[in-house]
């Protein structure tokens, strides 16, 4: 394994620990009775933002863990819709990346995230 993939393996291996942490950490799910209308609000919206973080944290775990299976499997750095390999500033980046730069932008324009401006000619 060459020493950019080490790199990554251990940038991996402490998000992964650093995800697993935060999952855990479940504070602000607790529903308390509040006496006040807008407490009561205020509660449910730090609720509603512990879930989604929760959620998030939750997503990029998998897509860490999915990272490290490929660094087993030998497949690591390679794009999942094209099969050429993902530049190594991309991964410096992105351990967890699973697209190269192009094939990414081609997904984040299918999806409507993409830059609207015409592409420039020349």
């Amino acid at each position: 394994m060459n020493e950019s993939k080490l790199v990554c393996e251990a940038v991996l291996e402490a998000k992964q620990a650093e995800l697993i942490a935060g999952l855990k950490n479940r504070e602000g799910l607790a529903a308390e009775l509040e006496a006040d209308y807008l407490d009561q609000i205020q509660s449910a919206a730090e609720r509603i933002f512990v879930v989604q973080n929760l959620d998030w944290n939750s997503k990029q775990l998998r897509e860490v863990r999915a990272a490290l299976t490929r660094i087993a499997e030998g497949s690591y750095g390679q794009c999942l819709r094209c099969d050429e390999p993902i530049s190594p500033k991309r991964l410096a980046a992105i351990p967890w990346a699973t697209l190269c730069l192009n094939c990414q932008e081609a997904v984040d324009r299918e999806r409507g995230f993409g830059d609207e401006r015409e592409p420039a000619r020349g």
